[in-house]
């Protein structure tokens, strides 16, 4: 499982990303006071099915809850992963 040291926030493009079998799984968002919002989350083909978008929720859901912020999910596979996170649906604003 990755640790939260792999996740990488790149701010020049604004998202999280995760390398994977060398690709890359990303979450796109947008930040403001205490939020990040969550726009779009994608996994390479490769990767789709492998859990690595799972694995770079989780990430991004622990960096949300290390700097005390919430998170606004727009994107339906943050929403529902969210919703069915029991450790972290209370991040939802």
């Amino acid at each position: 499982m990755p640790e939260l040291a792999d996740l990488i926030d790149n701010t020049g493009k604004n998202r999280f990303e995760l390398e994977v079998e060398g690709e890359t799984v990303f979450a796109n968002y947008r930040r403001s006071e205490g939020i990040i919002t969550i726009m779009w989350v994608e996994a390479p083909p490769a990767l789709r099915g492998t859990g690595a978008a799972n694995s770079l929720m989780t990430l991004v859901a622990e960096q949300a809850q290390k700097e005390g912020a919430r998170i606004v999910p727009l994107c339906g596979y943050a929403a529902g992963w969210l919703r069915a996170s029991k450790a972290y649906r209370s991040l939802v604003a």
